[in-house]
């Protein structure tokens, strides 16, 4: 599978080949499994205080009284005296079965099934019709991937990125990733988190470079390194798949991808 390589300017240079994670077959099943389960590895462990609920000074009036043998608190001439405490089910009491902290809250995954995603959403990028699915303005351009010269890598200024992108045709992309702004509702607003925006396009690069450090330095914008490249940048909200631009470099630095894609070349077959 051949594609054209690109200048900053947006014209075509040479054609290049692709490695072979890019014939890995579209697993929408597969790549939202993992999606989850890597995703669930980030979620906050939480638990209670053992003891909550249980700090009371309550004993039992025993039989005799009419009255159910619950331990109640002590003392008299107070609104919680006589009341029932330090029992699960009552006023005030403790939980029955509180989460707990230490408690394994995150979902495994088999590490081929794993990689099998990651090449899916890989190889998913290629793929137009899907792209424009989850909702990239991707008109103007025609070949998938796309994928830039090394020149790309040595951008240090935001207003040199964001003429490079309108360069390759994705004006229509960066206006909607601007222009797209949902309030959300509940907490998340009295939390700092007032807004949620669009996401745009997605550049991978090689190892240490410098336009890594304008990442997010525009809406929807991020940059990540093929050695770091995780399947929650490709899918974000296990929707496929993100619009992705890589350089000449993260296309030759697949080559550890390919010997992924040849262990579990046998299992997707």
């Amino acid at each position: 599978m051949k594609v054209s390589l690109k200048d900053l300017r947006g014209k075509e240079i040479e054609s290049l080949e692709l490695p072979s994670v890019f014939n890995t077959p579209f697993r929408p099943e597969i790549i939202k499994k993992v999606y989850v389960n890597v995703l669930s590895t980030k979620f906050q462990p939480q638990g209670r205080y053992p003891a909550a609920g249980e700090i009371v000074s309550a004993e039992s009036r025993n039989t005799g009284l009419g009255i159910a043998r619950i331990a109640r608190a002590r003392g008299e001439g107070f609104q919680r005296a006589g009341q029932a405490a330090g029992v699960a089910g009552v006023r005030s009491g403790r939980l029955a079965h509180p989460p707990v902290s230490w408690k394994k809250n995150y979902k495994k995954v088999n590490k081929k099934e794993k990689q099998l995603g990651l090449c899916s959403a890989i190889a998913a990028t290629s793929n137009k019709d899907i792209i424009e699915k989850r909702g990239h303005n991707v008109g103007k351009i025609s070949a998938f991937p796309i994928v830039v010269a090394n020149d790309l890598e040595k951008i240090t200024k935001t207003a040199e990125l964001r003429k490079t992108l309108l360069s390759l045709g994705l004006e229509e992309d960066l206006n909607r990733s601007t222009n797209i702004v949902r309030v959300p509702s509940g907490k998340s607003r009295l939390r700092g988190r007032k807004k949620h925006a669009a996401l745009s396009c997605l550049i991978v690069v090689s190892k240490d470079s410098p336009v890594s450090k304008l990442k997010k330095s525009l809406p929807g914008v991020n940059v990540v390194s093929i050695e770091n490249i995780s399947i929650m940048d490709l899918v974000p909200g296990t929707k496929p798949v993100r619009l992705t631009i890589y350089t000449k470099n993260a296309i030759d630095s697949m080559n550890k991808i390919n010997t992924v894609w040849s262990k579990i070349q046998t299992m997707v077959k």
